[in-house]
């Protein structure tokens, strides 16, 4: 790997030098210049302005729009294909809408109906408990109550 200087090292080996050789450049010459104009040089027009001064120009012609490329007719099964596959998408995401909501409402009246069950649980249990400690109401008789119901005095 690196070269080795110890005196038994052999002798140096003869070295070949490689020059390149030189590629000529191919001989350019260059095309004439050829000045081109378009079409026919046009006139030189000179206007008089009302006011006297006199403007000189060229007359420059209108551009002509290109012709208008009719399009090919479009036939009427492709046509009503088309508006028949938009329309099937349409029914389809108002049917996934519909479901959805369907799907919403249902929760929330189900969320409903469990919140009056707990609020009404807890007036029934709150009266039941509450009835032991104090006692709100009349106060009858029982068994006065049961003759006078069933006649026997």
């Amino acid at each position: 790997m690196y070269p080795d200087h110890s005196p038994n090292a052999p002798a140096e080996r003869a070295v070949e030098v490689h020059h390149p050789t030189p590629i000529q450049p191919a001989a350019v010459t260059p095309a004439p210049v050829v000045p081109v104009q378009s079409g026919a040089i046009p006139a030189v027009t000179s206007v008089v302005l009302p006011d006297g001064r006199v403007v000189t120009g060229y007359a420059v012609s209108p551009v002509q729009p290109e012709p208008v490329v009719a399009k090919p007719a479009v036939s009427r099964a492709a046509v009503n294909v088309a508006l028949g596959g938009v329309g099937f998408l349409a029914v389809c995401g108002g049917l996934l809408l519909l479901t959805s909501f369907i799907a919403a409402l249902t929760a929330f009246v189900t969320q409903l109906i469990t919140l009056a069950a707990v609020v009404f649980g807890g007036w029934i249990a709150v009266q039941i408990f509450s009835a032991n400690r104090h006692s709100v109401g009349t106060t009858v008789n029982i068994r006065k109550a049961t003759f006078k119901r069933n006649k026997f005095g």
